[in-house]
């Protein structure tokens, strides 16, 4: 049994956190998860209201779990968003891309638990001082949208700089990384890829397989010239993002190469023209498995790493 202040906060039985995938994590994916005992997170990402709460309604028919929904605040809809949050008051809300403050107080008078994202220690004290519950550091080990420090350096930095749990993302897939994030001085763990290829998920089975091929140097960051780097799979895309960026174009040329190509890639299974977001541990997986299985691996994993700490030390 972990103690660990994120379960207890969160009324959850492991502190494994579902990464939030736009077009990817759906109900049915946070769902499993959830009720595998770990949070399962429905990603709001860019899409409107009238979705999400499609999938809110799915994933309380699916699980009487906590759950939680990732809200990107540089959303076109995140008014609505918000509103929709509060209206079926979401047991925890995770977010994106900016600073939440402005609405913790808020959520929290619902009893929703707010825990943002953080890529920096100035951004984990500002959201900490406006009452986050707690915060999930990620590094760029992971897939999709990152910053440039690792989850190993920035992690323990944050973990020190404030008092409320930390969630280290980025670079996880088992029970060694969960091992090491916890003596990062985490408290639970975010993980994306490794969900991806679960017999839950949604995506496309050509997404799945081309994680199941990547070897360790397979991942490659597109964008940095745009300042919301992007890391995905070497492909096509991939290639011309390359070629454009060293030609010098425009930061509107970069953004409309890259315009619904999660989605193409995601849902229509183009693995050469799309977006396929995943993090540097995608080396690490070769199999598909059930939320349940993978959470009951890695738990046991980090078991096994833990006693085998024990030993080394006695």
């Amino acid at each position: 049994m972990i103690h660990s202040r994120v379960c207890k906060l969160l009324g959850i039985e492991y502190p494994i956190f579902q990464g939030a995938m736009a077009w990817i994590s759906t109900a049915e994916l946070a769902a499993a998860v959830s009720n595998a005992g770990g949070l399962g997170i429905i990603a709001a990402g860019n899409a409107p209201a009238h979705i999400v709460k499609k999938e809110i309604d799915k994933i309380k028919s699916l699980t009487d779990k906590p759950y939680g929904i990732n809200v990107m605040l540089l959303s076109p809809y995140i008014d609505e968003i918000m509103e929709l949050v509060f209206s079926e008051k979401v047991p925890v809300v995770t977010t994106g891309a900016g600073n939440p403050s402005k609405y913790i107080k808020d959520l929290k008078s619902i009893g929703t638990k707010v825990i943002p994202v953080v890529p920096s220690i100035a951004l984990a004290k500002r959201v900490e001082k406006s009452g986050a519950d707690a915060i999930i550091v990620e590094g760029t080990e992971a897939g999709g949208h990152i910053g440039e420090l690792t989850t190993m350096v920035l992690v323990p930095q944050i973990a020190d700089a404030v008092n409320i749990p930390v969630i280290a993302a980025g670079g996880v897939a088992d029970g060694r990384g969960m091992m090491a994030a916890f003596s990062l001085g985490a408290e639970a763990v975010q993980i994306g890829t490794r969900f991806v290829c679960s017999k839950e998920c949604q995506v496309h089975d050509k997404y799945k397989e081309i994680i199941l091929k990547a070897k360790d140097r397979d991942t490659v960051v597109t964008g940095r010239s745009t300042g919301h780097p992007v890391r995905i799979i070497k492909n096509k895309l991939a290639k011309e993002f390359d070629r454009l960026e060293k030609k010098g174009c425009s930061i509107e040329e970069l953004e409309q190469l890259g315009a619904g190509k999660l989605k193409i890639a995601a849902i229509d299974g183009d693995i050469e023209n799309g977006s396929i977001m995943s993090g540097q541990i995608a080396g690490m997986i070769n199999d598909i498995k059930s939320c349940k299985e993978i959470i009951e691996e890695i738990m046991l994993g980090m078991k096994e790493n833990y006693q085998a700490m024990n030993h080394i030390w006695q």
